[in-house]
């Protein structure tokens, strides 16, 4: 977070606070959260709220953090109507429409210390509070107008349908091929490149860049160009 500008870091310190005041931290598998665990995960989450404006995750309640990689045996209701689900692999991480964001610690610590790796768990599971906010998780945050989110749909379907083929290809790209399972995934990997790897987004999928610089109202590219990060 040292590469934010003063105005920035103070606005950010204030989200923090509402943060761990307003949100449960739960450790499990053993995990006893410490402060400095709830603090690293804040600091993430409310990187990306930085300019939203309105409340600080409003339908999120409680943060269960792992110890490391986990197959959870609970379950989010309106995902899989009431049916527990048992992933075949563990997990990184898990973001629930009941307001419930699952975490595997030493994946949120390696995170927080290498920025611009393009792979962040926090950042990619809030994205997904972010999207499920309107009560769907489709790829599509709530957009300020009836035309942000015509364009919105245009850029991130051919950019969504790009990734696909490029994956199936086995063609690199900056963002995780993993977003080529769904648009929610999509929105979620290209917020992880937005925050972490701006240039090299920015080079590849420039309306991509733009359309999260236009929602999260935040341009990294810029900022490093200032010399601020």
């Amino acid at each position: 977070m040292q590469l934010l500008s003063p105005e920035e870091q103070e606005r950010l310190f204030g989200l923090i606070q509402v943060f761990l005041r307003e949100k449960t931290f739960q450790g499990c598998a053993g995990l006893q959260v410490t402060d400095e665990m709830k603090v690293t995960i804040a600091a993430q989450a409310c990187l990306l709220l930085l300019n939203l404006g309105g409340e600080c995750y409003p339908n999120v309640a409680i943060v269960l953090v792992y110890p490391s990689t986990f197959v959870p045996k609970a379950v989010d209701p309106l995902r899989a109507r009431g049916q527990v689900v048992q992933p075949p692999v563990p997990e990184l991480g898990e973001s629930w429409q009941d307001g419930t964001v699952v975490l595997a610690w030493d994946s949120v610590l390696s995170g927080a210390r290498d920025i611009t790796d393009g792979r962040n768990v926090t950042l990619h599971e809030f994205a997904h509070q972010l999207d499920q906010e309107d009560g769907e998780s489709g790829g599509v945050p709530i957009l300020d107008s009836p035309s942000a989110l015509r364009t919105w749909g245009r850029v991130f379907g051919a950019r969504f349908d790009e990734l696909r083929k490029l994956v199936a290809n086995g063609q690199p790209t900056v963002l995780d091929g993993y977003g080529a399972t769904s648009r929610a995934e999509f929105f979620a990997v290209a917020t992880e490149a937005f925050f972490e790897q701006p240039l090299q987004l920015h080079r590849e999928h420039p309306d991509l860049y733009e359309q999260l610089k236009s929602y999260y109202h935040q341009d990294p590219v810029a900022r490093l160009a200032r010399g601020e990060v």
